[in-house]
């Protein structure tokens, strides 16, 4: 079997973004802090997401360079939506249009597309019951599966239980008003400090499993 674990960044006072949904704080600068996010994010053998941020991701991720590109890229995905497999035609849609341009154009102005970016269009589709379906994707056996968010998909997984492990990046700014992660639960929840560590621009990574 494979464990769930939710990665997500936060601020100090316990919100993933603003009220309007901006996170520009968490592009940081600090190369230590995005070392360590990119090992962990290669630490998975399925990164699972939420349909809003699956169409965000899957619109950049395919001709990103960034450190985060290759495997966002190359690992493969699942989306949780009622939409079924129509979530996947933007993504398809995309890579091939990307993919024709590429075949029509040889010049340093066309847009790449990266090793493994076909995986978008290929993701699995979880569109059932969220509890039965994490439980079927975690009889796997392999790497963790990663969950990246949104918000509302962060608050169902651990609403319901299902996460084994957080990894959270705490960052040192209070935002006072936000998004939570935590509000739906039904009672307290112990965690266990695995572990922590600092950053130099002040970041710290606290590794929690349920109590």
């Amino acid at each position: 079997m494979r464990k769930l674990i939710l990665h997500m960044s936060v601020s100090l006072d316990g919100f993933v973004s603003g009220l309007d949904g901006r996170a520009d704080w968490i592009f940081s600068g600090d190369p230590e802090a995005k070392a360590w996010k990119v090992a962990n994010t290669w630490n998975a053998s399925l990164h699972i997401v939420g349909s809003r941020s699956f169409q965000n991701m899957a619109g950049y991720f395919p001709t990103a360079t960034t450190e985060f590109a290759p495997a966002m890229n190359q690992i493969p995905k699942a989306v949780v939506s009622k939409q079924g497999a129509a979530v996947l035609k933007a993504a398809a849609a995309t890579i091939q249009h990307l993919r024709d341009a590429q075949g029509r154009r040889a010049d340093d102005q066309a847009r790449l597309l990266q090793p493994g970016a076909e995986s978008w269009a290929e993701a699995y589709v979880a569109g059932g019951d969220l509890a039965e379906e994490i439980t079927q994707l975690k009889a796997q056996d392999g790497k963790p599966i990663v969950a990246h968010g949104g918000a509302a998909l962060a608050r169902s997984l651990i609403a319901r239980n299902l996460v084994d492990e957080y990894v959270l990046l705490v960052y040192p700014i209070a935002l006072g008003k936000g998004v939570p992660i935590f509000s739906d639960l039904a009672a307290p929840r112990p965690l266990e400090l695995v572990s922590s560590r600092a950053f130099p621009l002040g970041a710290v990574a606290q590794i929690y499993r349920p109590a």
